[in-house]
């Protein structure tokens, strides 16, 4: 099974939150109510460089090479 790595939540007009996976997978939960959560399974390519950029930002630092990994961030 899958060993989580971290969540991160970027905010804005949805609050939207990534997890990301030791078998590099990325989960995306948008909050557009508190009943109905859109779940996604996302490639790395299907983040564009904006939100990439704000998730490096708000990521632990003690994960923060492993996630960029994951994202393929330069």
């Amino acid at each position: 099974m899958e060993k989580e790595i971290c969540t991160i939540t970027l905010t804005g007009d949805q609050a939207e939150q990534y997890t990301f996976y030791n078998d590099n997978t990325i989960k995306k939960v948008e909050n557009h109510n508190d009943h109905n959560p859109l779940i996604e399974w996302l490639s790395p390519n299907q983040i564009n460089k904006h939100n990439k950029d704000r998730i490096i930002r708000n990521c632990p630092e003690d994960v923060k090479e492993i996630v960029m990994q994951i994202l393929d961030y330069p």
